[in-house]
């Protein structure tokens, strides 16, 4: 892993992730197609039962990998003020941020005000942080894990190197240092930060709350030419309900979820989050409502 992210570091990983978007998204004679996605799942282990649609109903690997669900798949809890868990995926580092800083791996720290791109959020110099890495199999879209005020959008462009637990205990400063969309909300008076952060051939990230931010391709709003942080304030907010969409990724990447408790309150993690283990969208992330 260590020579993989060395060598990543010199290739020029922005081209390698569009060459990768690219062939995603090529539309292949039908009979080819099925076989490509059909392959694809079974490399995987995808649960195709949850899938909205049979693998040979997706017009492209890209397509197939940002299928979404049927309905009834996921649940949420049924209080709008205690959010679930915003991805599937495999938890990593979680608990407590202290004085503005997070766990990227054992003896790794990162500062929040980087990971969000902005040093005016008192807010989040203590609360709760949350890692959410998405395997290849995984379901990949994002959702709003409870109701919110969505105010800020921002775009940070980065790198493009892998964040497999493997490399986030090898490379300090990766969670800050690669592309990423951050969204920042507020549901009852707290803050809310939802950080969805691009990876090796993770070159798109969609903001689903805004399909107007979009590439005339429609591919995504990072991976962009310029490479330039790009801010969008809404005013109002939008507003936003338990599992709206929020993002996709096109191929896998990592998740960070941050309270803020910069309202005095205390909150705490449900004790069913532990590092290692598998978490699925909607699932309670919280012990008990925001705000309490």
């Amino acid at each position: 892993m260590r020579v993989l992210l060395l060598l990543l570091r010199v290739l020029p990983g922005r081209l390698l992730s569009r060459l990768t978007g690219w062939l995603a998204c090529r539309r292949f004679p039908s009979v080819l197609q099925r076989r490509i996605n059909r392959t694809f799942a079974w490399a995987f282990r995808l649960d195709l039962s949850e899938a909205e649609k049979r693998p040979e109903e997706y017009a492209s690997l890209s397509a197939f990998f940002v299928r979404g669900l049927r309905e009834g798949t996921r649940s949420w809890p049924t209080n709008p003020m205690a959010p679930g868990s915003p991805a599937d995926g495999v938890l990593g580092p979680l608990g407590r941020l202290e004085r503005g800083t997070a766990l990227q791996a054992k003896g790794i720290t990162y500062g929040v005000a980087e990971l969000l791109g902005d040093s005016e959020l008192p807010e989040f110099q203590s609360g709760l942080f949350l890692t959410i890495y998405l395997r290849p199999r995984h379901y990949h879209r994002v959702h709003t894990p409870c109701r919110v005020q969505l105010h800020t959008a921002r775009v940070i462009p980065g790198r493009l190197l892998p964040v497999h637990p493997a490399a986030t205990r090898l490379q300090k400063g990766l969670l800050t240092g690669n592309e990423r969309l951050v969204t920042l909300m507020e549901s009852n008076r707290v803050s809310l930060a939802v950080v969805a952060i691009g990876a090796c051939n993770v070159g798109s990230i969609s903001a689903d709350f805004d399909p107007d931010w979009e590439t005339v391709s429609g591919r995504g709003v990072t991976n962009r030419a310029g490479g330039r942080v790009v801010t969008r304030s809404y005013i109002p907010a939008r507003m936003l309900n338990p599992g709206d969409p929020l993002a996709s990724f096109y191929l896998g990447s990592t998740v960070v979820v941050l309270i803020g408790e910069g309202g005095g309150g205390r909150a705490e993690l449900h004790s069913g989050l532990q590092v290692g283990r598998e978490v699925r969208v909607g699932a309670p992330i919280l012990a008990g409502l925001l705000g309490d």
